[in-house]
Order: structure tokens, then C-alpha cells, then sequence
């Protein structure tokens, strides 16, 4: 494809076609191939706004929780496709509010899942983490 291109277009911009084909995916990915391998790429996803309350409420229960490795936090208003990528949580977790929140590919929830899930202890469980105790 870049030697086809290349006699097309020359080598630098063949170069930087591959560059973008290889960071970015095909031209054929889409929001849902995205959320499922940014999921699987991640220990803790959380598809957020970053003016929603609830969203940083559930980002500061993993603050609280002071990982080793800070979630990967996908900013839904601040990316042109956000709205796309939200379609796309709710075909596959049935749910398009923020935030959402995945810990090891698997889906957590939202942010009330989020908050039940560190009270309980589940959540230190899920990232094999010792609970703090508040004495």
C-alpha cells in the first residue's frame, strides 16, 4: 500500500499516510471497535464529560483509591466523535449516560455502580488492591 501510494503521492506523505493508518486504525474502525479495544487496552476506563458531577465523582473514588496507574479517561465533550462514541456505549452496555466505567474489561457501571463498588469493598476486590481502613 505505501509503494502504491508513494508513486502516487511521494514517499513523505505515503510515510505519513501509513503513520496515520497505523495510529488511528482503518478508515472502516468505528466508535464501537474503539470502546472495545480502548477497554481492553486499559486496567480502568471511564468514559466521562469533564463538566458532569457525576463523572467526577467517579473519577475521585479511583483518586481516593491512589492506584499505582491513574484510569484512562476518555473526555466523551472534548472529542469530535464523542457523541458517536456514546451511541456506541449504549449498543454495547445499554446505557448512554457518563459516566461509564470499565475495571479489566468488564463493565462496571455508572457512577452510583461506581461509588456501591468501593463502599462494599467490591472494587478493591475487582483491582486486587488492599481496602483502606478509616481508623
Amino acid at each position: 500500500m505505501v509503494a502504491m501510494l508513494g508513486r502516487r503521492i511521494g514517499v513523505a506523505a505515503a510515510a505519513a499516510a501509513f503513520i496515520a493508518l497505523a495510529a488511528f486504525g482503518s478508515a472502516s474502525s468505528t466508535p464501537k471497535s474503539f470502546v472495545k479495544s480502548t477497554v481492553s487496552a486499559h486496567d480502568v476506563v471511564i468514559f466521562s464529560k469533564s463538566y458532569c458531577p457525576y463523572c467526577k465523582r467517579a473519577k475521585a473514588v479511583f483518586k481516593e483509591l491512589e492506584l499505582k496507574k491513574e484510569p484512562y479517561v476518555v473526555e466523551l465533550d472534548q472529542r469530535e466523535d464523542g457523541s458517536d462514541i456514546q451511541d456506541a456505549l449504549s449498543d454495547i452496555v445499554g446505557r448512554r449516560t457518563v459516566p461509564q466505567v470499565f475495571v479489566h474489561g468488564k463493565h462496571l457501571g455508572g457512577s452510583d455502580d461506581t461509588v456501591e463498588a468501593y463502599e462494599s469493598g467490591k472494587l478493591a476486590k475487582l483491582l486486587n488492591i488492599g481496602v483502606k481502613d478509616d481508623l
